[in-house]
């Protein structure tokens, strides 16, 4: 499977007389690979992006964010050792993000072996071929805070001993100790970001902070009705992803790889989302019930808005997960700038612009 760049051909970059970095980006399609293409390419690199060949490969992140011709997208399998080298070896970056996973934590309680084989096996695939390729390429794993699950304390750094809840975290965690024994082992930069929950207009249908604004959305535009959620109380450290990828950009700016914990420290229920989103449309949630019988209704027309479905209850619940990025404030002059509630106002938005847009066009469908 050779090199097959989607969008423009292949151009040399000049930067004040200097040839521009290239990265090279897994998982281009999901939300962090288009925040961080877009940042890359603000700076000036040349952008490789690779996806996995499908008949239903859509740049629609891309396309939102309007670099989707900017970026070079190439075809590459993670689960396959020699395509993965003939992509490094052709594209030749200096700086290799890997972002591409199975991210959906329910997901991987139904199909654990394939979340460990792209989650976790992939990550020595990929640093496997660095090495034999070119040394000194900078690697990036993106690790996550599900790796703490059943967290031993509070709250949670670079020390904190690992306790993953799922298929997915511990997937993760095997991701995130190759990379350290690579690093360790033949002295390459290779590093891990410890990423906490980070949400933006740009998240995954499946994630319930998309799933409940799209579901707003949706219910006032009258295209649907109410969403339907799992454990309410759980606690989760949100923050807007725009910030986080500038944190993974800087990690490999760093003189010594090191793996960093990138957090806002702050963290909410599902409840208190919820509330937010719907506030942002100008409505008011209540609750009413107890367990699974508990509904979040609005306050002034009594409709519907929340139940509680128990098939979204995870088999082993992750309750609280909050971050320190003391370090990575210190070190890198990281700080995430953008609070709750500006990041539930701005996905609201956005899923309230597509649901209008979807009526519109639904209309003109009609009277055409």
């Amino acid at each position: 499977m050779g090199l097959n760049p989607v969008g423009d051909t292949h151009k040399k970059v000049t930067l004040q007389g200097k040839m521009a970095k290239k990265a090279l980006i897994t998982g281009i399609t999901g939300q962090d690979g288009a925040y961080l293409a877009n940042l890359l390419l603000s700076k000036g690199y040349e952008v490789f992006g690779t996806y996995r060949r499908a008949s239903s490969t859509n740049f629609w992140r891309l396309d939102e964010l309007g670099i989707t011709e900017a970026v070079q997208r190439v075809c590459m399998e993670l689960t396959d050792d020699v395509n993965i080298r003939e992509v490094i070896e052709q594209v030749q970056p200096d700086e290799v993000y890997n972002l591409a996973a199975q991210s959906f934590v329910g997901a991987s309680f139904k199909q654990p072996i394939y979340t460990g084989n792209l989650d976790g096996l992939s990550v020595t695939r990929l640093l496997s071929a660095i090495h034999a390729i070119n040394a000194k390429i900078r690697f990036y794993q993106a690790s996550t805070s599900e790796m703490f699950g059943k967290v031993q304390s509070i709250p949670q750094t670079e020390e904190t001993a690992f306790y993953p809840r799922s298929p997915y975290g511990v997937a993760k965690l095997y991701g995130h100790w190759i990379t350290i024994n690579f690093r360790e082992s033949y002295d390459m930069f290779s590093c891990s970001g410890i990423l906490f929950n980070h949400e933006s207009p740009l998240r995954g249908e499946e994630f319930v902070t998309r799933k409940i604004t799209q579901a707003f959305a949706r219910l006032v535009t009258g295209q649907g009705g109410a969403v339907e959620l799992g454990n309410l109380d759980a606690k989760r450290d949100w923050g807007f992803a725009g910030d986080y990828v500038e944190g993974i950009w800087l990690m490999l700016q760093q003189p010594e790889a090191k793996d960093y914990v990138m957090s806002t420290g702050v963290t909410h229920t599902v409840r208190y989302f919820a509330e937010l989103a719907a506030q942002f449309l100008g409505y008011e949630l209540v609750w009413k019930g107890q367990g699974l019988e508990e509904t979040g209704i609005d306050r002034k027309t009594g409709q519907v808005w929340v139940k509680i479905n128990p098939n979204f209850y995870r088999p082993a619940e992750v309750d609280l997960l909050i971050g320190d990025s003391s370090k990575a404030r210190a070190e890198m002059n990281w700080n995430p700038k953008c609070k709750i509630e500006s990041l539930v106002e701005m996905m609201v938005k956005a899923d309230l612009r597509r649901a209008q847009n979807h009526s519109m066009a639904a209309q003109s469908a009609k009277v055409a």
